[in-house]
């Protein structure tokens, strides 16, 4: 595989980011299938929630990059990557059990799946295609999911339906412009390391995934 941290030469331009792009994306699909594994891992044993596991959660979900980003050797930080991955769908695995024992859970599932892949590749292909620089989105970004920590925080206590509603609505938006703009920086940023953004749109995935989860269970509690 192409050494995903490879960075594009000016000659050859075109075929080098295709390459970093295509490696990328590669190593996203393994990252991806380790947090597959890890959800199953944590469903098959029925892994149980705690009182304090959304906080042991964020430092395991925010803290993982730094610890990524700070390993020198890029096959180990591959490595870290994947297990770290793993981590979080196996953290994720309580959620998600709690939402497949609903009435539908398995349809709630499916619809949260569905629609972020669409998301994923639909963003993804139209920041190639259009080669559109979007890295004008990056303060918005970083303030926005700022704001939008301090409300989920703050919600963990409040428990307010209408404004958990309204924060993975914001979030599930947030996670779209950031997909566009870690994309876009595959495309434009010849100083990018692309495992990092391998990293950044993993956490998009799984922060739309289970933003999404909760936007449908509400519907379908409506129902």
């Amino acid at each position: 595989m192409t050494d995903p941290r490879a960075i594009p030469q000016s000659a050859g331009l075109d075929l080098s980011i295709n390459k970093t792009l295509r490696s990328a994306f590669i190593l996203l699909a393994i990252v991806l299938a380790c947090a597959a594994g890890g959800t199953f891992v944590g469903l098959g044993i029925e892994l149980p929630r705690f009182k304090m596991m959304w906080l042991v959660f964020m430092v395991v979900f925010m803290g993982g990059p730094f610890l990524i980003r700070s390993i020198r050797n890029l096959q180990t930080a591959i490595l870290v990557t994947c297990a770290w991955a793993a981590l979080v769908g196996l953290m994720m695995s309580p959620m998600i059990g709690r939402f497949l024992s609903f009435a539908g859970g398995p349809t709630i599932l499916f619809n949260a799946l569905a629609t972020t892949a669409v998301a994923f590749v639909a963003l993804s292909g139209y920041a190639i295609v259009s080669r559109r620089d979007f890295s004008f989105m990056g303060g918005f970004l970083f303030v926005g999911f700022i704001v939008a920590l301090v409300a989920i925080i703050a919600n963990i206590f409040l428990q307010i339906p209408v404004l958990s509603l309204a924060i993975s609505s914001v979030v599930v938006l947030l996670c779209a412009g950031s997909m566009l703009y870690n994309v876009s920086r595959l495309v434009h940023d010849g100083n990018a390391d692309p495992l990092m953004i391998v990293v950044e749109l993993f956490a998009d995935i799984a922060v739309m995934f289970s933003h999404l989860l909760n936007l449908f269970g509400i519907m379908g509690s409506d129902d």
